[in-house]
């Protein structure tokens, strides 16, 4: 009897660096390939190589294009891997965007770094460069959703459509007769700008995810808390600062705002868009309409109410604009983009409000944020913290915890083993006695760079 080894290379233990490798007699197939966000101790594992021989990695399949699952791609390239990377086509085009914006904030941030020895690196080094980025997308294929695409005799795989972001899929396997089913990031039923996830209808061995595993998404009034934060803006004669996501979060703010002006339940406030990288996700919708459920002209109309900056000079006439604004610039947790240059101007002013709306992962700026830092480390120094801090949980675009079990209701057979992943330590295990208690199934939460194996 043969066996087949699952690697848990990322987000075991932790919520970022999703990649898990199946390694079978015939092929080995990377699933994601992300990079670890978040706390020291884990991004400093950015920087070793895999525990595998990556030249032996034939295929990467990508659930979606966010960083904490494509990020490290340009890395396996330099660590030799040659092989061919699948995803659904927007999801390679947010994955080619998502990767060369890395690319120069990292070769920026290296740049700045030397030029002004706040790095105990020397000389600090960019993790990846665009032209390791470039490498790293000429290997992209496209396939189709739904389809079942095979590797040999044994081997097989679709993408099926999982909500989160454009072109996002949960995987499945037919790996020697058996179906190893791979979450990514499962979507929410109720989305502005996106259809319902489909569900998995069986699977043997099932990988998933578990951010909001601990947790429901509160019933606030999404709408009503942002016209009052805007009305408070506009009566501070001060600015509104959304750090945000620039796939998914940022055209669903800018959705959320047209609707608002549209129905003139907020003032005609100059709202400012930042994010050279959601720009580019915004084509991506264009050329993916259906994907998504935002008709062509509300698209268009919307576009044109909000102000695009295009240039690093735009980006500093904003901060120096006296008039009450709202400012939606990456990145979402602040761990870098355009938003640091807001932040750096306008943190210690009383008249600043920062609105979080997304998940924000242990140790990064956005979290210190949530926790009432008085202060915050961005360029090599500490900037007081004057603005005040606001959130709104609700408009994540992962499944809470009910939205998980729902999304399993629909596997008709008993999974050999589920594997919890994508989830902090206490995510992780209110998810699996929650299964447990719901369905009866055997859990596992599998530890950073463990091994198991599986007879097929």
């Amino acid at each position: 009897m043969n066996t087949l080894k699952i690697h848990f290379l990322g987000a075991s233990g932790t919520v970022t660096g999703s990649k898990f490798l199946l390694e079978t007699p015939e092929r080995n197939i990377l699933i994601d390939c992300g990079m670890f966000q978040g706390l020291k101790e884990l991004r400093e594992q950015n920087w070793k190589e895999l525990p595998f021989d990556v030249s032996r990695i034939d295929t990467v399949l990508l659930t979606h294009g966010h960083l904490d699952h494509t990020g490290y791609l340009p890395r396996l390239v330099k660590q030799g891997f040659t092989g061919k990377i699948f995803g659904t086509a927007p999801t390679l085009e947010i994955t080619k965007i998502i990767l060369l914006d890395s690319a120069k904030i990292n070769e920026e941030d290296a740049e700045r770094a030397n030029e002004e020895s706040y790095s105990k690196h020397q000389p600090a080094l960019p993790f990846y460069t665009v032209e390791d980025a470039e490498r790293t997308i000429k290997m992209f294929v496209p396939a189709e959703k739904d389809a079942w695409h095979s590797f040999s005799e044994n081997c097989r795989y679709r993408f099926k459509y999982n909500g989160h972001i454009i072109g996002a899929t949960f995987i499945e396997l037919e790996l020697y007769g058996k179906t190893f089913v791979f979450s990514g990031d499962v979507g929410r039923k109720e989305d502005l700008l996106l259809f319902p996830p489909e569900k998995p209808q069986g699977a043997d061995y099932l990988f998933l995810e578990s951010t909001y595993g601990g947790k429901l998404h509160p019933a606030e009034g999404v709408s009503d808390k942002l016209i009052a934060l805007i009305n408070k803006t506009v009566h501070n004669r001060g600015t509104l600062i959304i750090p945000s996501f620039a796939v998914e979060r940022l055209q669903t703010l800018m959705f959320l705002l047209w609707e608002l002006y549209n129905e003139r339940r907020i003032p005609n406030i100059p709202i400012f868009i930042d994010s050279p990288m959601g720009n580019n996700v915004l084509g991506v919708f264009e050329r993916f309409a259906s994907w998504h459920k935002i008709p062509q002209a509300e698209f268009s109309a919307m576009k044109h109410r909000m102000n695009s900056i295009k240039s690093y000079k735009e980006t500093w006439e904003t901060i120096d604009d006296p008039r009450p604004k709202i400012v939606i610039a990456g990145s979402g947790m602040v761990t870098g983009g355009r938003v640091l240059t807001y932040m750096k101007q306008l943190i210690d002013e009383p008249t600043t409000t920062i609105l979080m709306v997304g998940y924000q992962a242990e140790g990064t700026r956005g979290r210190q944020l949530l926790e009432g830092a008085h202060e915050l480390r961005f360029f090599g120094k500490y900037y007081p913290v004057k603005a005040t801090v606001e959130h709104i949980e609700s408009l994540s675009a992962h499944a809470d915890q009910n939205g998980i079990l729902d999304w399993l209701s629909e596997i008709k057979n008993v999974p050999e083993n589920t594997f919890l992943i994508h989830g902090e330590l206490t995510a992780l295990d209110a998810l699996r006695v929650k299964i447990q208690d719901v369905y009866g199934w055997r859990v596992t939460l599998p530890k950073l760079y463990s091994t198991v194996e599986v007879s097929i």
